[in-house]
């Protein structure tokens, strides 16, 4: 079995490009099962969908970077608690290299850990304490901060937010920032995370360009024929 991430920050385009690799790659004649994290309708889901959402006096915001990447590592122990599905191909909307990049953008010269060390960290603790499986190929979806900023005006209801409204990640300019930039970085640090370059011109390439660009990566890497 093969296990393919799609990754980015809020607005990137990710879940259309996860929805169109799952519909080719079961054309292909691939058996591929297909998990969203995080799953909101989970006991850690639950309040995680909370501390985003923001309402309360504690959020997702001021919780410590280490403390709110417990609650994203164990909502995915408890996903995979019955083990790996049994497929050709797992394929992920977000998985740990989301929380390395959104908990280490947190974090700076006034936190404990370092961006770097704050990633390193969280992969001990997913991979090693956790046992989590590790991902063959993270696909990091790279799109400018004006085209993630529209692409979220457009996202609609979301059960988590009980709204329209964005959540305290997607409503912090600075947030998404720093994380594009971990993004980055953990690119440049794991081999098996591949940038993906969305736009063209300052615009972003069309969906079906992308797609075409991620399966012939997925060709290249040996992940598919």
């Amino acid at each position: 079995m093969k296990i393919i991430a799609i990754e980015g920050i809020d607005g990137s385009g990710k879940t259309v490009q996860y929805n169109l690799l799952k519909e080719s790659l079961t054309e292909m004649g691939f058996t591929v099962a297909s998990m969203d994290f995080p799953a909101y309708d989970s006991f850690f889901g639950k309040i995680i969908g909370r501390l985003l959402k923001g309402e309360k006096h504690t959020t997702a915001q001021n919780t410590d970077p280490m403390s709110m990447a417990l609650w994203f590592a164990m909502d995915r122990k408890m996903q995979f608690e019955n083990g790996l599905p049994e497929c050709d191909i797992l394929l992920l909307n977000r998985y740990v290299l989301s929380n390395a990049a959104y908990q280490g953008a947190r974090c700076d010269d006034t936190t404990d850990m370092s961006m770097d060390e704050m990633i390193d960290w969280i992969y001990e603790l997913e991979h090693r304490e956790l046992s989590l499986p590790e991902a063959d190929i993270y696909f990091f979806l790279n799109v400018s901060k004006k085209q993630a900023d529209k692409n979220v005006r457009k996202k609609g209801f979301r059960d988590y937010v009980g709204g329209e409204s964005k959540d305290v990640y997607e409503d912090s300019d600075d947030m998404q920032t720093r994380a594009k930039n971990a993004y980055l970085r953990c690119a440049k640090k794991f081999k098996n995370v591949i940038t993906i370059e969305c736009m063209r011109d300052g615009e972003l390439m069309p969906i079906e360009k992308i797609h075409g660009i991620i399966t012939d990566k997925l060709r290249e890497n040996k992940i598919i024929n």
